[in-house]
């Protein structure tokens, strides 16, 4: 085993797609951070050329090869920024917006790698940078996501992915399928385990102690007794009062169409549990769209990404925000810490 990474943290952070925006917005991340004080050093799994190739349209500056320094794993390079290459990739896989098989049999690979890292504790945190889930399958990789692929890799039975912002936080119980099939697939457990999981990451990871979980409700006006389904009584509310026997502050059944209503700027919770992928995510977009981080839960290393796709119209053009990789690595970095502060207004 390589020596564990130390404070300040090393970050890894998986290349993604080489045919998307990964390298350009990991280097305009690297090179926003890199300001920063205590900023961390980030190793980018990935191919080294891709790399160079962008930072030469950038115009920043080029990353170097990452070599393991005896006894700190926190050598800083240009930016903070180093590259732990995997290989050359044929010409045909580098094109900017040309997504190719090879390309995303590599994408897969850096994920791997750098998954291994995390687990073997030879790094603080893994940020993924994006994939395409198409083209993912097409090279023989049948994950709809990084999510499936990480729960995999570390034998996590229990995993959630949770999304945060500037202002809102909330978790999924059901993730990538059809709307048809949600109702089926809503459980007590289900729905429990992910009240749990998110609270066990807002009080190790978020600094709070009594998070207030507000879980919402799957039918219109959460059910209405009854009146537009059963979901609520069968399968929510008995998670909830679970919940609340295990010591969880929960709020819920919550009516899904007002449940984001802020007063005062703020949310009546400090995280919020909704039952499939839409009905949270269409808020936490329109709110956070710009700085959203995705977060999976119940892995043994902390991972997150930024909220957004490869985005092969714009690759190459060097128009790509950056934003949420910035948000994702920043979020990353302070908790591996343990330390992301969180202050509540007075009411």
């Amino acid at each position: 085993m390589r020596t564990p990474a130390k404070t300040p943290a090393l970050i890894a952070i998986s290349m993604g797609d080489p045919a998307g925006i990964g390298a350009e917005v990991i280097l305009k991340a690297a090179g926003v951070l890199s300001r920063r004080r205590n900023a961390p050093s980030l190793l980018v799994v990935g191919d080294l050329e891709v790399m160079r190739a962008t930072a030469k349209r950038l115009a920043s500056r080029a990353p170097q090869p990452y070599e393991w320094p005896g006894g700190d794993a926190t050598e800083s390079h240009a930016d903070g920024l180093a590259v732990l290459s995997l290989g050359r990739l044929p010409p045909r896989a580098i094109r900017p917006g040309r997504p190719s098989i090879a390309g995303a049999d590599a994408a897969y690979r850096y994920i791997v790698s750098a998954a291994q890292m995390a687990l073997a504790n030879e790094v603080s945190a893994l940020v993924t940078a994006p994939i395409n889930k198409e083209w993912l399958n097409r090279a023989g990789h049948r994950f709809p996501g990084h999510s499936e692929l990480l729960a995999e890799l570390s034998h996590s039975s229990q995993w959630r992915m949770m999304f945060a912002g500037d202002h809102l936080r909330l978790a999924l119980v059901t993730v990538h399928m059809g709307l048809a099939k949600v109702s089926a697939a809503l459980t007590r457990e289900g729905v429990y385990q992910t009240i749990r999981l998110l609270t066990e990451h807002m009080r190790s990871r978020l600094g709070i102690a009594a998070p207030r979980i507000g879980v919402l409700g799957f039918n219109p006006h959460a059910g209405e007794n009854g009146l537009f389904g059963d979901e609520e009584a069968r399968v929510i509310m008995p998670a909830i009062k679970r919940a609340r026997r295990a010591g969880i502050e929960v709020r819920g059944p919550l009516a899904p169409d007002t449940a984001f209503i802020r007063t005062k700027g703020e949310f009546a919770f400090d995280g919020a549990v909704a039952m499939y992928h839409d009905q949270g995510l269409i808020a936490l977009k329109t709110l956070e769209f710009d700085r959203a981080v995705n977060i999976t839960l119940g892995l043994p290393f902390i991972r997150t990404s930024p909220d957004h796709g490869t985005a092969y119209d714009i690759a190459g053009t060097g128009t790509a925000d950056a934003s949420s990789m910035i948000a994702a690595i920043e979020y990353a970095a302070r908790a591996a810490r343990g330390h992301i502060v969180h202050t509540r207004r007075a009411a």
